[in-house]
């Protein structure tokens, strides 16, 4: 597989975990991030929160990724919760750093880029 195609093959794969809420996946009931609408009455530490479920998701469901960090960007839009991912890609085809924002809007979809 090409570096390119793997990339996209990962932000596919980010954008399915992290728009699957913990135990959502009857057979796999920690698979994806903790469920923020949970989390509205804990602002601003609730971003903490997000962060680190993020981080701990991609780590265990992500085994492409290596070195994850996970940043809050704040944003205008009040509505918005924005994340960027910095992380290593360890596999056959190559090694090298990668970065994606994320973007968490009002209703919960999570977009990866």
């Amino acid at each position: 597989m090409r570096a390119e195609n793997e990339v996209e093959s990962i932000v596919e794969h980010l954008r399915d975990l992290l728009n699957t809420r913990q135990g959502e996946a009857i057979t796999v009931p920690d698979f994806g991030v903790i469920d923020f609408t949970d989390l509205v009455h804990n602002f601003p530490d609730a971003i903490q929160l997000l962060q680190r479920s993020i981080r701990a998701t991609i780590l265990q469901y992500e085994p492409r990724l290596k070195n994850v960090v996970v940043q809050h960007v704040r944003d205008e839009d009040v509505l918005v919760l924005k994340f960027q991912i910095s992380a290593q890609v360890a596999t056959r085809t190559g090694r090298g750093g990668v970065r994606f924002e994320t973007q968490l809007r009002a209703g919960g979809h999570v977009t990866v880029r």
